[in-house]
């Protein structure tokens, strides 16, 4: 669940705060999604994307960053980059909340957990990077792990592995927004709010709608989404500025960690052999992954 940081020599506690604040943030997320699992997830996505807008807005301000805007909304190619980063994080909150909804967390927690290894892989396959020997036999075993899942349980793990892609793809084409993180979500966002508040308008005139329709709770629920959207994100945008890559590479198995123990003790989703057996070997993975990162950085 997280973009790459620009490297650092060192660690400061602030930073750690930020990025400790922000992954536990994402590990509690499931448990705010399955308060809203009766919602359709579109509406929610649009909600996400309206009510996150004044809370970027606001760090904006504070920060005293909106010259930064103002040149990404006269530039017409940043523009466009933002609305494809904007789609394909939708499409991720989309595949996110619907798997909490119907019972597939574990799912989720295994896209996380397979994030970090899928992009060093995408590293080398797209931008030439050299991969270690470790880090050839991590995303080996990580295959083998979604192999295994595939053969025991009889299907692909599409919520899993759509979730890495959709993650692996925002982040990619993330970089190519030449402003920073936060002015970039707020772009995002900004571009998705006439789309969602037209949906969610017409919700509303259809009798369709959750937000303002008699329960209080759902309502409280759609409007904190903004809060719970960008709060996180905007934590961690902070702290990775602030730590250094193998830190925050550390650190970002805190959320799935917190997902995956959700979804067991919490969900009570089933966890058989081929899930022990694929998340052993996930676990291994980021372990080879961990070692070999310590190594490049100087740990």
């Amino acid at each position: 669940m997280s973009e790459t940081a620009l490297p650092r020599n060192n660690d400061s506690l602030s930073g750690f705060g930020f990025a400790l604040g922000a992954y536990l943030l994402w590990g509690f997320l499931p448990l705010y999604m399955k308060a809203l699992a009766h919602i359709p997830p579109v509406e929610i996505i649009a909600h996400r994307a309206i009510w996150s807008l004044p809370v970027a807005g606001m760090v904006l301000i504070l920060s005293r960053r909106t010259a930064d805007l103002k040149r990404a909304l006269a530039t017409p190619s940043m523009i466009g980059m933002a609305a494809v980063t904007a789609t394909i994080i939708s499409l991720n909150w989309g595949i996110y909340i619907w798997a909490i909804a119907t019972d597939h967390a574990l799912d989720a927690a295994l896209g996380y957990y397979i994030n970090p290894l899928f992009s060093i892989f995408l590293g080398a396959m797209l931008l030439g990077e050299s991969l270690s020997r470790l880090q050839k036999i991590a995303i080996a075993l990580a295959a083998l792990a979604v192999i295994v899942l595939t053969v025991q349980v009889g299907r692909l793990p599409l919520v899993a592995l759509s979730l890495t892609l959709t993650w692996a793809a925002y982040a990619y084409c993330k970089k190519q927004l030449p402003i920073g993180p936060n002015q970039g979500f707020f772009l995002e966002v900004l571009l998705m709010t006439p789309f969602a508040l037209a949906f969610i308008l017409w919700l509303g005139w259809t009798g369709q709608g959750h937000f303002m329709a008699g329960n209080a709770m759902d309502s409280a629920l759609l409007f904190g989404c903004g809060l719970v959207t960008a709060v996180p994100l905007i934590l961690y945008a902070n702290g990775a500025k602030l730590l250094r890559l193998s830190t925050i590479g550390i650190m970002q198995y805190i959320a799935p960690t917190m997902i995956f123990l959700t979804a067991v003790f919490l969900f009570n989703e089933p966890f058989g052999t081929a899930q022990a057996i694929a998340f052993a070997m996930i676990w291994a993975a980021l372990a080879l992954y961990s070692v070999s990162m310590f190594r490049r950085r100087g740990g």
